[in-house]
Formats: structure tokens, C-alpha cells, sequence
């Protein structure tokens, strides 16, 4: 349970708070002009999903969002790792400010902690800001016990030059980079569970996505695109605008009858995939993006194995980014379920189960592939 979840129960402080402190990680550990960037783009990216009116600054290694806020949509925005709705006063008034905010909080607590941190040039350290207001607090209400081990809700106390901040809640944000600075890639979402988790995870470390869903007559049709349309409505919560993609291709069911008559259905999923790879990097050519997503997992179905993984990066000049090559589907579902899309990705849908053979291959030749392209193209046109 989080302070904030614990907190929220004795008063929902959240709901009428006007300043909001961001905490980020992983750019705190940059040079200082990276830093600078990645928290102007931070910045951006918390306005982009923000009512009119919002306003966002920063100050020392925090960012402030003041005005109406939604806390949701704020808890998903790659790069920030934690939000807290402040009390705000001066640092003259903080005794007093401090006493009237934990009389809201304080009944029915049994105990309580302050946590002081101090930023600037101060009379006092922040163990003696501590001890200070700690006993100020006690005088107002005896009732209540100090604990600094396991108390029944703690005080966060920041002090920055003259001014002051009080919360006691901490909602968790999704952690990584803000999206946009590592710039752009094509995803392939077919709207199952690994797709959408994929593209999750590379939004995470910075990566706008373009997704792009391939249409594969007669095997899909619009069960398949309702489903993805539904997951893309899950992602766009952490990527406000994207935009999906769709192309028709019909390429398989071609294929696969040339395949059959020649005894070389096995194939077919590779070819399947390798086609797609070529689609996906035309697009990401057209758009200037700098590689291709997939949902693929070692070992998890049989064009997924360690020598056809390498069949299907042969086809591509770009690289491909897997980010669940090394999960299991268990870690996979549970990351689907955290982030929202799982329910959606389970629809049931039309498919190409129909066109997987019994037994597909597991370790193809590449250059048998190659051969087996270069004659259904001469074939098929």
C-alpha cells in the first residue's frame, strides 16, 4: 500500500490541492544540458495531457504543475516517477500552515512522522526544521504520538528558500524517459498482449511509436481491427494523438497456396513475418523513424526461435527492438493487466490460426527463405 493509498482513506487531500510536485529519476543522472532538454521535454509532454490552464514549471530538480490538474493522466507520464498534491505557504507562516494542515489528518492516526528536506540557505538543518516543527505539532495535539519507524501517516515538509510545501500523499507516475527523446519508431501491433506490451515498454525509454496494423485478407478482418482500435485507445492514454496505421496486404493467402502445392507450408509464418518487416520498414523510411518494434519472445511460438529470429532480421536494414525477448508470457500478461490493455487484447477475433501449419519450422535456412521469396514473387507477381 502506498502513502498515498493509506492517506487518501483519512482525507483526499488530492482532489483540492492547486500545486503539484513531479519527481523524475533517470534524468537527474544526465549531463546538465541533456538535463535541461529532458525536463523541457517533460515539461511538454505534462501540458500535452492537461486541461487548459494548467501551468507547468520547474526549479532545482522539481517540476510544479499548478491549476486544474488530472491526477491520472498526470500518473501517465513516462519520466515522472512520483506526484504529491502541496499545501503551499511561506516559510515564515509554516508552523502555523503545518498545525492547520494536520488537523485534517491528523484524528484517527495514532501516531505521525515528519520527513523535512530543506533546499537553499537556511538558519536551521533539516533534522533541526524536524525537531522544531515535530514539537509544535505535539503541543497542539498530545493525543497523538511521534513514530518515525512505522507512524500512522507521515509529513513531507520541503523547504526551497522562503517557501513551503507540505503533502502526505505520493502517487507513483510510470518511471522512464519522457516520450519523444529518443525519438521515433514503427510498431507492429496486431492488438494481442505482446504487441501492445512491446510498444508499453519502448514508450517507456523515450520511443514515440507509430503503429501499424496489417490487414491479411482472408485471415483477419474487423474483429481484428476493432481490437486493435481498443488497445490504441489504452496506449494513447501514455502517448496523447497517435495514430494508427492500417494496410491491407495479401501477400499470405497467396503465398500459402504456392506453399502447400510445393510442400513447403512450413514456411509460411516466416514468410509471413518477413513480409511484414518489409512493410513496417517501408513506412519507418517514409516517416524517418529509426527502427521497428515487435512483440516477439524467445522461444515463444516457433518463428520465435533463436535461428529464425535471425531469418527474420535479415529482411530488415533497420534494427528491429524486441523488448520482451527475455520474458515469459506470465510476465508479460501481468505487465498487459498493469498497464491496461490485457481485457482488450483477449477479445476474441478472427485470426491466421487457420493458415499455421501443423508443423511449422523451427530453424530455417535463410537462404532456402531467400530462394522461396524470389520464386513466389516471380510467381505471384
Amino acid at each position: 500500500m502506498t502513502e498515498g493509498e493509506s492517506a487518501g482513506r483519512v482525507f483526499p487531500y488530492w482532489k483540492h490541492a492547486v500545486v503539484w510536485l513531479v519527481r523524475y529519476g533517470e534524468i537527474a543522472l544526465k549531463s546538465p544540458g541533456v538535463r535541461d532538454m529532458w525536463e523541457r521535454q517533460l515539461m511538454t509532454n505534462i501540458r500535452e495531457g492537461q486541461p487548459d490552464g494548467c501551468k507547468v514549471s520547474r526549479d532545482r530538480g522539481r517540476i510544479w504543475v499548478t491549476g486544474a490538474v488530472d491526477r491520472l493522466r498526470l500518473g501517465k507520464v513516462f519520466g515522472i516517477v512520483s506526484v504529491s498534491p502541496c499545501r503551499t505557504c511561506s516559510l515564515e507562516d509554516i508552523t502555523a500552515e503545518l498545525i492547520r494542515y494536520m488537523g485534517d489528518l491528523l484524528p484517527g492516526t495514532g501516531s505521525f512522522a515528519l520527513r523535512v528536506r530543506r533546499t537553499g540557505n537556511h538558519t536551521l538543518s533539516s533534522q533541526e526544521y524536524a525537531r522544531e516543527l515535530g514539537e509544535a505539532v505535539r503541543d497542539a495535539f498530545p493525543e497523538i504520538s511521534v513514530d518515525l519507524t512505522n507512524p500512522g501517516i507521515s509529513i513531507h515538509v520541503e523547504i526551497r528558500d522562503d517557501r513551503c510545501y507540505l503533502y502526505h500523499e505520493i502517487f507513483p507516475g510510470p518511471g522512464g524517459l519522457p516520450l519523444g527523446v529518443e525519438g521515433t519508431l514503427v510498431a507492429l501491433l496486431s492488438g494481442g498482449i505482446d504487441s501492445a506490451v512491446a510498444i508499453w515498454m519502448m514508450m517507456k525509454r523515450g520511443c514515440r511509436i507509430v503503429p501499424v496494423f496489417i490487414d491479411m485478407p482472408p485471415f483477419l478482418g474487423d474483429s481484428a481491427l476493432k481490437r486493435v482500435q481498443a488497445v490504441l485507445g489504452i496506449l494513447s492514454e501514455y502517448q496523447p494523438g497517435i495514430t494508427l496505421h492500417t494496410i491491407e496486404d495479401t501477400y499470405v493467402a497467396r503465398a500459402r497456396e504456392s506453399l502447400r502445392a510445393s510442400g513447403d507450408e512450413k514456411y509460411v509464418c516466416l514468410l509471413c513475418k518477413r513480409r511484414m518487416y518489409r512493410i513496417a520498414e517501408d513506412l519507418a523510411s517514409e516517416i524517418h523513424a529509426g527502427g521497428i518494434v515487435t512483440g516477439e519472445s524467445m522461444g515463444q511460438v516457433a518463428s520465435q526461435t533463436l535461428d529464425n529470429l535471425k531469418v527474420l532480421d535479415r529482411v530488415s536494414v533497420l534494427p528491429i527492438y524486441r523488448p520482451l525477448i527475455g520474458f515469459d508470457k506470465t510476465e508479460i500478461i501481468t505487465i498487459a493487466r498493469k498497464i491496461g490493455t490485457f481485457e482488450h487484447s483477449i477479445m476474441p477475433v478472427s485470426s491466421c490460426c487457420c493458415a499455421v501449419p501443423n508443423r511449422p519450422a523451427t530453424s530455417a535456412d535463410p537462404l532456402v527463405i531467400e530462394a522461396l521469396e524470389e520464386r513466389l514473387a516471380n510467381n505471384t507477381g
